[in-house]
């Protein structure tokens, strides 16, 4: 595929960020765009967002819940970056958040690791779990540029992991919970709007466990070069563990952990 149409495909993004205009799948409009020439793309809108001060704060990882594949036709999971101007870091487990700036934006209950080293090429839990200084729970707001979240994967990684903003709550040091490694795959979390539940979630849902999540960012980052490997101080939010639900204006969201000494947020939307 030309340089010039990755460029026009960055360029593309840039511009439907600021108007928040949908616009038809690149990958439809461009066929030979696969997962790699998407990410090569995101490299280009990353530059840019470097270059205007953005900084960056971690990572997120999505479509790690196997769940939802078939329902958005996304087979594999893919990354993003986080950034200063995408954190909210929520007070007392409470935040107000904004979606004037995001396309058709949706809620994902996740679990967020803070590294205090950078992880090991390893599918051992217990060695990705010695990589890590803190545990929270996070909210990732995503959003969708395409009609109907009508996409395929190429378009996804293009789209910064289709990142709008990462709610994160309360950290607490790993050391400070107790056989962390078996309770992440049986916890759950619920998902409210307003007082009724709309989804519950296990933590095994996410490629069996975060700590898997993370193993696998490791692994699809030792292959890409181009980019920064993970490190020290970095956040990384795993994957949702519930489908990504449609959230509007008014709107006031929670969660509620069991199986975890964590506790839920809560989000108002405006």
């Amino acid at each position: 595929m030309p340089e010039s149409t990755l460029i026009s495909v960055s360029e593309e993004l840039v511009e439907l960020e600021a108007s928040g205009h949908l616009a038809p799948p690149f990958s439809a409009r461009h066929p030979k765009l696969d997962a790699e020439m998407g990410y090569r793309a995101m490299r280009r809108l990353h530059q840019h967002r470097l270059a205007i001060g953005w900084k960056v704060l971690g990572r997120k990882i999505g479509f790690t819940n196997r769940g939802i594949w078939e329902r958005y036709g996304v087979h594999e999971p893919i990354w993003g970056f986080v950034y200063d101007h995408t954190l909210i870091r929520a007070v007392d487990d409470r935040a107000e958040v904004s979606l004037e700036d995001l396309a058709q934006p949706r809620i994902e209950p996740e679990i967020c690791f803070g590294l205090r080293a950078p992880p090991p090429r390893s599918h051992d839990a217990h060695a990705i779990l010695a990589a890590i200084d803190w545990v929270a729970h996070g909210c990732e707001i995503v959003q969708c540029f395409h009609p109907g979240w009508k996409m395929a994967l190429p378009d996804c990684t293009a789209a910064n992991g289709l990142h709008g903003r990462l709610v994160l709550g309360t950290q607490f040091p790993v050391r400070d919970i107790p056989e962390l490694e078996a309770r992440l795959p049986a916890a759950r979390v619920a998902l409210r709007r307003g007082g009724k539940t709309v989804e519950e979630g296990v933590g095994a849902n996410v490629l069996d466990s975060p700590l898997y999540a993370l193993a696998h960012l490791v692994e699809v980052l030792a292959i890409q070069p181009q980019f920064d490997q993970l490190h020290a101080g970095e956040i990384v939010t795993t994957g949702t563990w519930t489908d990504a639900h449609p959230v509007k204006p008014g709107e006031t969201w929670s969660t509620s952990y069991t199986g975890l000494p964590l506790p839920g947020l809560t989000i108002t939307f405006r």
